[in-house]
């Protein structure tokens, strides 16, 4: 009986450790850069990372969006690969975390974006077996409450979504028939969708932003952590044309992407034997790619936003696969 107790006790030891240095990323601290200058638009501008309050709940494979000067934290997978629906609200300006509502239901690997006063959630996986789902939840910051929108024509997670001239487009990721390069756009104010062209290429996890009325749409994998990428492609909405543009300098899968001080900004990601630290931004200007500070923890399953001269890094695994994290790092230019 004794032995059995023993052994029981070293098994419980063994699963605590496992899990601490592997899901909770124990032992890996922040490495904050020197702060970088860069020369853009004939003047000199400095990027320099920064520590903030930790999301209060470790999670990756989460989605995010600015209301209102304020970053909500949405869904992913807990450190128990629990899908969750939880929501937690970062004040920037008084570096506070606060809850909101929790979505009607939990989704991991969902897109996030904000038009006017309101939040949207589109599609995201449920489960460990990753089912896609179409859902759109809308939140109204006026009455805190979520509601049901028109939902996806082609349910996906994985895929990535931005705004420009206050509609939603959502591009890639995996649906029920595998990956995907349709591009939808969603009309808010009449809640409907459009088939667009397809993007030449497809792929998952992923990552998109809008610049100068262009949808950029950058890196992401095919069907495993083998298989990242570092094709660049730009979306016209004008035209409804794609075309090809200069390739990512470091092919990653497991990004978030932001539009940040006029660039394309391409932050983390993942390969089979490790997180990716790497900030690489597009200047639609010079159609040229720069490498900004690293940043401080290396991760995947990470949300990059930016308010104002600044872009806030949150949420994210530090080892490949399912582990998780509070961090919350922002890169400010001055």
């Amino acid at each position: 009986m004794k032995k059995v107790i023993v052994i029981l006790i070293l098994l419980f030891v063994g699963a605590a450790a496992l899990y601490l240095f592997y899901v909770r990323g124990f032992g890996i601290s922040p490495q904050v850069a020197v702060p970088q200058t860069i020369k853009q638009d004939g003047e000199e501008r400095t990027y320099e990372w920064s520590i903030k309050a930790a999301l209060p709940t470790p999670r990756t494979e989460v989605t995010a969006a600015v209301l209102e000067d304020k970053i909500y934290v949405i869904g992913g997978f807990d450190g128990f690969a629990r899908t969750a629906a939880t929501v937690e609200v970062y004040d920037p300006a008084k570096d506070l975390w606060t809850k909101a509502p929790d979505l009607p239901e939990g989704r991991h690997h969902a897109a996030a974006v904000s038009i006017g006063n309101k939040l949207y959630v589109i599609g995201g996986f449920t489960g460990f077996n990753f089912e896609p789902q179409g859902d759109v939840f809308e939140f109204d910051i006026k009455d805190q409450q979520w509601i049901k929108k028109s939902s996806l024509p082609f349910p996906r997670g994985a895929a990535a979504a931005t705004v420009l001239e206050n509609k939603i487009f959502i591009v890639g990721g995996v649906g029920p028939k595998g990956l995907s390069s349709d591009l939808f756009i969603y009309d808010t104010r009449t809640d409907e969708w459009a088939k667009k062209a397809s993007a030449p290429t497809k792929r998952e996890h992923l990552a998109a932003a809008a610049v100068n009325s262009r949808i950029y749409v950058g890196g992401g994998r095919q069907q495993g952590l083998a298989n990242n990428l570092a094709v660049l492609e730009v979306y016209d909405p004008e035209t409804d044309t794609w075309r090809k543009a200069p390739p990512l300098p470091t092919a990653r899968g497991g990004v978030a992407g932001t539009a940040f001080n006029n660039f394309f900004v391409v932050v983390g990601g993942e390969k089979l034997t490790s997180t990716f630290n790497t900030v690489e931004a597009f200047d639609p200007e010079t159609n040229k790619w720069i490498s900004l500070p690293k940043l401080p923890t290396a991760r995947h399953g990470l949300s990059a936003v930016t308010i104002s001269n600044k872009m806030y890094v949150i949420g994210g695994g530090k080892r490949p696969g399912l582990s998780v994290s509070g961090s919350n790092e922002v890169l400010e230019v001055k």
